[in-house]
């Protein structure tokens, strides 16, 4: 059983991390605008705190849970 939990742990990491870029990716919106008349075409980067919070929050979670997993099969294998 307590294998088990270190195995989840671990696996779990993996999980988080995806979630993470997955939170990052929606937090940074990008806006083209299209030339008109003299005004040029430029591009606009908007950065939305919310999604960029759960972005660092999912990260933290995950080095967490990556050292509680190695720690428990490391303590497991001895």
């Amino acid at each position: 059983m307590r294998w088990l939990t270190a195995i989840a742990e671990i696996v779990l990491v993996p999980v988080l991390l995806v979630a993470a870029v997955w939170c990052w990716r929606n937090g940074v919106q990008t806006t083209v605008f299209k030339p008109q008349g003299e005004v040029p075409a430029f591009t606009a980067t908007r950065y939305v705190g919310p999604w960029l919070a759960g972005c660092a929050l999912l990260a933290i979670m995950s080095g967490s849970v990556l050292i509680d997993g190695a720690a428990r099969a490391v303590r497991l294998a001895r």
